[in-house]
């Protein structure tokens, strides 16, 4: 059998910590069947794997029965896995413990105990009313308009059935909202995502568009903490894709006073906090709100242990922001030697999680540590992971960023004078743009420039002809849809500085 066989079982118990593989081992003990004995057997084994390779397990257990039936066997470990991570994990958030309340009362009105029924639901709503848990409040609902059916109404009177009324008329207006929400906000993120932020004035109408779907004020009965967060969170990304952050921070803000406000609404969804508190990093730093990009950044990094959670992936993703937006404030800073430390903690940790981590990151840790190389002088370094970036990464998974690092790889050579090398890195370019749609004023100018540069008889100067693109930037930094790609690189101050170095070369 080829190795391209199935590996979820695989990559099921790669995922697992060391907690929970312990606590399966035990959880599997406890059975005496064979079929158990068998599943223990193929997860010790397929664990010391470091890839699946399933001929070798075929190979080693040859003589076993259960090859004979491999592909159930191997379904029903998956399985077996899972039910032990339930029971692992059973009391680890709201919604599992929500689970087990309404499924024990789903046990107790099977077995007619209404009154004890009754008495575990009550205690489930208040949980569920609490931590604003909208479905399992639906089913609470069901069931309690069940057991009041079996009890025959007795005690129930009609203002408790018009409240049950009420009450199901405002979650489903809650959800009603919250569908509306996340559309919207996907489809503004699905963009943002793919393309970058807004360049141009059809892609404005489209963000424009996608805003219309929305109502512009939620009533009462959906203005839930999680509703307004949502809204918040929406409105925060629509005026950051319109270069806006003036107006994109006052949403992030008072998102994080919603956290502050109510954490056991956000403690069971770190990523929440982590995302927000990465944005409000970004755009307070760029506003110049430095003293308080520094103060989210330290609450960003002790996350982990302010929720006191192990959790492998929040570490992950506390190290994959934090350390991101460190760099980016040293090298806007330009405090070399400690953003040296950072980028030697980011190559730890791509050895460490490069499989785990997504294009997109992967794609912004490669470019920004270009750039850091870049203003540190180090220009091979800096030539060096920009190549990581065009080579290795997915054009279509991040356009905006490979769009920029095409430019970057362009300025680079030209620092380091392989002229010879350019014409082919212009070409490709040049490919890359037209074939994506992706020629704005901005590229169109610094393509110019590179192609006036590059001429042997031309009538203007080196000190020309960046004093010429300095100029020209300078009026594209006024347009709203040109002045997003300033944001990745300093294009003004490295034109600027050329224009001087060469005025300074030719007297």
């Amino acid at each position: 059998m080829s190795n391209r066989a199935s590996d979820n079982v695989h990559t099921l118990i790669k995922s697992m910590t060391k907690a929970e593989k312990r606590y399966y081992k035990v959880y599997a003990s406890r059975f005496s069947s064979a079929a158990t004995g068998n599943y223990l057997t193929l997860f010790n084994a397929i664990e010391k794997q470091d890839e699946y390779n399933e001929d070798a397990i075929l190979k080693k257990f040859r003589n076993e029965g259960f090859i004979k039936r491999f592909s159930i066997t191997k379904n029903r470990l998956y399985q077996h896995i899972l039910k032990s991570l339930d029971a692992f994990h059973a009391n680890n958030s709201v919604d599992a413990r929500l689970k087990r309340q309404i499924h024990s009362v789903e046990i107790l009105y099977r077995k007619s105990l209404y009154d004890q029924a009754w008495k575990l639901l009550k205690s489930a709503r208040k949980t569920a009313e609490k931590y604003e848990r909208i479905t399992s409040l639906i089913e609470l609902n069901q069931w309690e308009k069940r057991i009041i059916e079996r009890s025959q109404y007795e005690g129930i009177d009609k203002r408790q059935i018009k409240d049950m009324r009420r009450d199901d008329q405002q979650h489903l207006a809650h959800l009603e909202a919250n569908s509306a929400l996340w559309n919207v906000k996907s489809k503004v993120f699905r963009k943002l995502y793919k393309r970058g932020k807004v360049r141009s004035g059809q892609e404005l109408d489209k963000f424009k568009t996608i805003l219309d779907e929305l109502a512009v004020e939620l009533s009462p009965e959906q203005a839930t903490v999680e509703n307004l967060f949502l809204m918040n969170h929406l409105y925060s990304a629509y005026h950051f894709s319109l270069g806006e952050d003036d107006k994109s921070y006052p949403h992030l803000k008072q998102n994080l006073r919603f956290i502050q406000d109510h954490p056991h609404l956000f403690a069971d969804d770190p990523s929440r906090i982590l995302s927000t508190l990465s944005n409000a990093i970004y755009v307070g730093q760029r506003l110049g709100d430095e003293d308080a990009a520094f103060g989210y950044l330290e609450q960003m990094r002790t996350l982990p242990e302010t929720l006191e959670s192990s959790d492998d992936n929040l570490r992950l993703r506390t190290f994959v922001l934090s350390n991101s937006i460190e760099l980016n404030l040293h090298t806007i800073s330009r405090n070399f030697e400690a953003g040296s430390k950072v980028v030697q903690t980011i190559e730890e940790g791509l050895l460490n999680y490069g499989d785990v981590l997504s294009s997109v990151r992967k794609a912004s840790f490669y470019f920004n540590i270009s750039v850091f190389y870049f203003e540190a002088k180090q220009l091979n370094e800096a030539l060096k992971w920009v190549n990581q970036l065009l080579n290795n990464i997915g054009i279509d998974k991040s356009q905006d960023i490979h769009c920029m690092g095409q430019i970057l790889n362009l300025i680079i050579h030209l620092e380091l004078g392989n002229k010879s090398l350019i014409p082919y890195a212009l070409r490709s370019t040049q490919r890359f743009l037209e074939t994506r749609r992706r020629v704005y004023r901005f590229e169109t100018v610094f393509l110019d420039f590179i192609n006036e540069i590059l001429k042997s008889r031309r009538e203007k100067t080196d000190h020309e002809l960046y004093r010429d693109l300095h100029v020209a930037l300078q009026e594209l930094q006024d347009d709203i849809f040109e002045r997003q790609v300033f944001e990745y690189f300093d294009f003004m101050h490295w034109a600027a500085q050329k224009a001087d170095d060469t005025a300074i070369g030719s007297n």
